[in-house]
């Protein structure tokens, strides 16, 4: 299982995802699943991934030749005129995958299914952000769903729906998702640290804030210690029930 969050404001866009796959209690690895294509003052293109690992796997391979020898047959995403054109590529090049794994893959008890978040900018355009079914087709974000989860995304949303707001800094955002993913992480082993973090500032064309939180960041401790004894105090302060 992994979770991811794509999350847009009015500053820009906000990513994050954990790192770590597994196909049954006893085979679980770490692998990177946030990945970026970008062309200094043009576009600043990334994509999270969570399902299957051969087919996302496959997708960001194929993305990323495809953006190193264009190929006019297949559009690159270096090449795509609008955030638009690049959810249309990532989701033809998901359904083709996918179909080819089904038809001629080995088989396996899993499904090879895989859904995608897809967030940046291209110049002459507002950040934009999409998410990708496995069928190819997508949905973009909006003021009404202003973000996006993938993978096990039940235990992190309560927090997401109560404390989200577009005028957020990077800095209480990153804060929102540490908690939203510290709250996962408790209630599911399939998900855990590390954690990568990328923050697109509107405009910019470029990627200033990026780094990956590990289980000993400072910040990270304080932020799941201090969250259980807020929950824990205010749960205090409720009023007992009376029969």
């Amino acid at each position: 299982m992994t979770y991811c969050v794509g999350m847009l404001l009015n500053k820009g866009l906000v990513f994050m995802s954990d790192t770590r796959t597994n196909a049954g209690i006893d085979n679980i690895s770490t692998f990177k699943k946030m990945f970026t294509w970008s062309v200094p003052g043009e576009r600043v293109i990334t994509i999270m991934t969570a399902g299957n690992l051969a087919t996302t796997q496959a997708l960001v391979s194929t993305l990323d030749e495809r953006s190193k020898a264009p190929d006019q047959r297949k559009p690159s995403l270096l090449e795509a005129p609008s955030m638009f054109q690049v959810a249309t590529i990532v989701g033809e090049t998901l359904r083709e995958i996918i179909k080819n794994q089904k038809d001629e893959g080995q088989q396996a008890s899993s499904t090879f299914n895989a859904t995608i978040i897809i967030g940046g900018q291209i110049n002459g355009s507002e950040p934009r952000l999409f998410m990708v079914y496995p069928e190819g087709n997508f949905i973009e974000s909006s003021e009404d769903t202003p973000f996006f989860q993938v993978g096990e995304t039940k235990y992190g949303k309560p927090i997401l729906l109560r404390a989200y707001n577009p005028d957020m800094s990077f800095e209480e955002a990153t804060k929102l998702l540490l908690v939203s993913f510290d709250s996962t992480i408790k209630a599911n082993l399939s998900v855990d640290l590390p954690l990568d973090l990328q923050c697109y500032e509107k405009n910019s064309f470029e990627l200033k804030y990026q780094t990956r939180i590990t289980k000993d960041n400072p910040y990270y401790q304080s932020v799941s210690s201090g969250w259980g004894n807020a929950l824990k105090a205010a749960f205090d302060e409720l009023e007992d029930f009376n029969f």
